[in-house]
């Protein structure tokens, strides 16, 4: 039975599936000297390097539109409570 490889690259894209520690998760999302993405620590492609500034603008916009999308949601509920009421129409011959 031939080993398969648990990490590599595969058309560009990187991927790992051995069993991560504690000491890789916290130094793949902390790299300092790095760009915004670095490799995921395991699984399939890249993630967000938190030592990076951009990282944080892009976790910042992405909070901003979930809360502006739950606040709009919460607002649609009570416009929802004022069509449920039955509607008089008046039609003139």
């Amino acid at each position: 039975m031939v080993d398969k490889p648990t990490s590599g690259s595969l058309f560009g894209i990187p991927y790992n599936f051995e069993q991560p520690s504690l000491k890789r998760m916290l130094s793949t999302y902390w790299q300092p000297g790095e760009g915004m993405l670095v490799e995921k620590p395991f699984g399939v492609g890249y993630t967000l390097n938190l030592a990076s500034w951009r990282s944080w603008v892009v976790l910042a916009v992405a909070g901003a539109l979930w809360w502006q999308q739950n606040q709009s949601a919460g607002e649609a509920e009570f416009d929802d409570e004022d069509e449920d009421e039955p509607v008089e129409v008046v039609v003139e011959d």
